[in-house]
């Protein structure tokens, strides 16, 4: 009876090593393919060597804008804020971008960026592409370690080209756009066995 325990202890054994080694040799190569490429953009606009994206979103929204003299005391609609929903490859919303500019996920981790970088949009009527530095964090989740965002594949959000003058002094226009967001972190170095 302590024979046929042994073996099935064995063969109970081997099975599990052979399902570590399948795993190790099948499993772990697909999961780093799923990691999401990094887009095709113009050099100006490329994040910094090192990085990685850690996500990507679709944005959705509005680009509002403010009617404000100039320092030339000409009127001209200035952007105010965005005010945007984030979502996910699956067209679920996973977050909302805002004044700031800011990124929130539902996770509670935001960043707050500033524009580097611009390239303009292939479309003409289409605000331009960023390279956003991260200038704060909060809240622990998939943004916590972002050092960079980009903006691409613009549609809309330009302001009006008319109806800012004296007269409508602090008036506000809101933009229709969508557009690709970007997050990168610095990449991690993978030890060696």
């Amino acid at each position: 009876m302590r024979k046929f325990a042994h073996l099935a202890i064995t063969t109970v054994g081997i099975i599990v090593i052979g399902l570590g080694i399948f795993a190790a040799t099948f499993c772990l190569p697909v999961a780093r393919a799923q990691k999401e490429p990094a887009p095709d953009v113009p050099d100006a606009i490329q994040a910094p060597a090192g990085e990685e994206v850690v996500l990507s979103v679709h944005a959705s929204g509005s680009q509002i804008y403010t009617c404000q003299a100039g320092a030339d005391g000409k009127f001209a609609w200035t952007l105010k804020a965005p005010d945007a929903e984030l979502r996910d490859r699956k067209d679920k919303v996973i977050g909302s971008h805002f004044a700031g500019p800011t990124w929130k996920l539902n996770d509670g981790s935001e960043v707050t960026g500033k524009a580097a970088a611009h390239v303009d949009s292939l479309s003409t009527d289409s605000v331009a592409w960023l390279r956003l530095d991260v200038t704060s964090h909060a809240g622990k989740g998939l943004l916590a370690n972002v050092t960079t965002i980009q903006r691409i594949h613009t549609h809309g959000g330009k302001p009006p080209a008319e109806g800012c003058d004296e007269s409508h002094k602090d008036a506000e226009t809101r933009s229709s756009y969508t557009a690709d967001y970007y997050f990168y972190a610095p990449a991690e170095k993978s030890g060696t066995p």
